[in-house]
This record gives structure tokens, sequence and C-alpha cells, in this order.
């Protein structure tokens, strides 16, 4: 028994505290995570001289949190300072970077009982069920079909604030499954919701398929062979005792589905570009009818219209001051058809035309 009590501690570690904004702090609901990227992120910053801690600050994070391994951090504050990081160092890709070079075994406990399983199908099956432990707002569904597909969908935080937590999480996925099997494993097909403009070759080469960007959901998928390739660390001993450990501690995981218009919002940002935005489309993937969709967003005082038209505008500020896409990509990924249209709604939100945000945008950066 004495043996065991290094996992009781690592399974308590990984479900201690919110530490964060202080919202994280006031509802100990909201999702959170073991800070692995966000740690990854600080150290890449520090080896590059620049000083994380004003960073950390418009994070809502501390140096003192960064050191507290065993508390977790604010998944909100997480996204915004990798982003922030990311920013200053002028790396487009720091996600998949900091996922390609890390140590796996950082991540703690879930990597331990996905590498002991028997299978990869098995191991899969580890992962999607026990992903909240390292990170609240990754929920995973595991697809067997034509191929085995891993779906990702984010939980209780803003899908559209995201690029490079859910490019780290692919790419950690995809070298877990790698690692175990000893076998250079390839995706059937890698999809994301985000858009990109940049040179994504490296990316792709890593993969060994080629990213679909701006897609319609968050997804990885194998070949179905897959299922049944037997781990190098297979030792169904210590797989037993680990998922007993890892049921502790998600038992221990609140459930932080955070207000049904986030919901929604994240449901309608990769439909846009498809032109499928519409209250029919989002109620279905909510599960739910029109009727009772348009009730529940009654009752925290918004209308479907409403969020519509807010989270366009919200993402027409971010993608008008990216200054990698043209007015026409901007235009196709808020779902409009035609410039003129986009630009007529955005004179409406602003009371500027998109292109003098844009040229606006262009004279402070050359500043």
């Amino acid at each position: 028994m004495p043996r065991c009590e290094p996992l009781k501690g690592l399974a308590k570690k990984q479900c201690g505290g919110v530490v964060g904004t202080p919202e994280a702090k006031q509802f100990g609901a909201l999702p959170s995570a073991v800070g692995v990227l966000t740690r990854l992120a600080c150290a890449r910053a520090r080896q590059a001289g620049l000083d994380p801690e004003p960073l950390l600050a418009k994070a809502g994070l501390t140096a003192r949190h960064i050191e507290d391994r065993a508390s977790r951090l604010a998944v909100q504050s997480q996204i915004k300072f990798v982003e922030l990081v990311a920013a200053a160092l002028q790396d487009h890709f720091l996600g998949f970077h900091l996922a390609r070079d890390y140590d796996l075994r950082e991540v703690g406990l879930l990597h331990y009982v996905f590498g002991s399983s028997d299978s990869l199908g098995e191991a899969l099956q580890r992962l999607v069920r026990y992903s909240r432990i390292v990170n609240d707002a990754v929920v995973l569904k595991l697809l067997d079909g034509d191929d085995v597909a891993i779906q990702v969908k984010y939980i209780g935080v803003a899908r559209r604030s995201d690029r490079h937590q859910v490019e780290f999480f692919m790419t950690a996925l995809l070298r877990l499954c790698r690692e175990a099997t000893t076998r250079r494993l390839q995706p059937t097909r890698v999809k994301l919701i985000h858009g990109r403009d940049e040179d994504t070759s490296e990316l792709n080469a890593f993969m060994g398929c080629e990213v679909e960007f701006a897609a319609d959901r968050d997804e990885i998928a194998l070949p179905p062979t897959i299922n049944e390739t037997s781990l190098i660390g297979a030792d169904r001993y210590l797989n037993e005792l680990l998922t007993v450990y890892c049921e502790q501690a998600l038992a221990q995981r609140p459930h932080a589905a955070g207000p049904l218009r986030l919901c929604v919002e994240n449901a309608i940002v990769p439909l846009l570009p498809h032109g499928k935005a519409r209250l029919g489309e989002i109620a279905r993937r909510l599960g739910m009818s029109e009727r009772t969709l348009a009730r529940r967003l009654a009752a925290e005082k918004a209308s479907f219209n409403t969020v519509l038209d807010e989270l366009r505008l919200d993402l027409a500020k971010r993608y008008v001051g990216d200054l990698d896409l043209s007015i026409s990509e901007v235009a196709w990924l808020l779902g409009y058809q035609e410039v003129s249209a986009f630009t007529h709604a955005f004179k409406r939100w602003t009371g500027k035309a998109p292109r003098e945000v844009r040229s606006e945008t262009q004279a402070r950066a050359s500043a």
C-alpha cells in the first residue's frame, strides 16, 4: 500500500483549487486546467529573453500561479496568456511548437493511464473519459466508423478566442499515440474551427496530412485499424490501479457548462463560413427545440438574432485587425456571400467601413 501514496498525491494535485482571474476565485465551477500549456509558454518566453510577468498580469495570472504546480489555472486565462506570448514572440504556431517539443509526462496521471492501456483503442477511451482531469473546458467524443475520430468541444469558454490551445491538444494527442505505439501514425483528417492565413506546411508535415481550417468542427481521425494496436507500455494491473485514481480525480471535478449563450456562440462559430448558422440548426446541435432554445435564451435576456449579431461584431473586429486576412475572406468567415453586405453591416456596427478600420490598424502597426 505505501507504494500507492505518490499516485494519491498526483490525483489530489490534479484536482487542486482554481487560481487565475478574480471570477475564477469567486466561482469555483469555472473551467480550469492543470496549466501545463501556460507554464510551457511562460518558460518559452523566458528562454527568448521576454519578461512574462506583464503578460501574466494581462491574463489575470501571476508568477506565483506559475510556480505553484499544485494549483489549477482558469482556462480562459490560459488561452489569453498563450495568445499574448505568441504575439510577443511572433510565433503564429506557438501551441503546436510547444506540444511538439515538451515532455509528454508533464500531463501527469492522464499520460500514464493512457500509456498503460492494452490497446490504442482502449487508451483513447481512457483519454475521452478522463480529459476533464487535465482541462475542464475540453470535452471529447470518440466516434467509430470508417475511421476513429476524436471530436473536441469547448464548454464554459469561448471557442473563438482560441487557436493555440486546441492546436496544442491535437498535436499532443497525436504524439501520445505515436509514442505509445512507436509508430508514426498519420491521421486521415484533421479539422480545426479557426481559420489560418499563415503558411501551415510545418503543421501539415508533422500531422502527415493537410489540416483543414475554418472547418465545421474540431476533429482528428485515425485509421480504424489502430483500435487493436498494442501499446509498448501496456500493463493491465497498473492500468486498473491508475483507473481507480482517475475515477477519484474525475469525481472531484465540477461540471461547468457555462451560460447557454456561450454554448450557442460556440455552436455558431464553425457554421458561419458555411452559411448554416440558423436557429433551427443550432437548436438541433444543442439537442433542443427552437422554441426551447428561444425561451432559455430569453431567460438570459438574449435572443438568437442578438447573439448572432453581437458575435459577428466581435469576430469582425478581430478579423479586420488581422492584416493577413483579405476583406473578402473576412466577409466569408462571417457568413456573408457579398463583401458589400459585410461592409454595410460593419458600418452599422462601428460607424466605419472595414477598409477604413484596417488602414488605421496598418498605420498603428507602422508607427
